[in-house]
């Protein structure tokens, strides 16, 4: 399996459609399980790092500087 370099704030699009219709979705949080922001509803959740990997089908926005986007909340 490939490891995919995740940091705060990139955009991702997952496999699977969310409930309201959307598949996009943005990190918030990384580490062993990763937070993402639903960007159709907000919605959050948190997916163990394995799951997220197997998820994503397309990274689609990657920030220039990954430190000014970290989640302060």
């Amino acid at each position: 399996m490939q490891r995919i370099p995740v940091v705060v704030g990139m955009e991702v699009r997952l496999r699977k459609k969310h409930a309201c219709g959307n598949d996009v979705w943005t990190v918030t949080r990384t580490g062993a399980d990763v937070g993402i922001l639903c960007s159709g509803c907000g919605r959050r959740v948190m997916l163990e790092r394995e799951e997220f990997e197997r998820r994503v089908r397309q990274v689609l926005a990657v920030p220039s500087d990954p430190d000014s986007s970290e989640d302060t909340s």
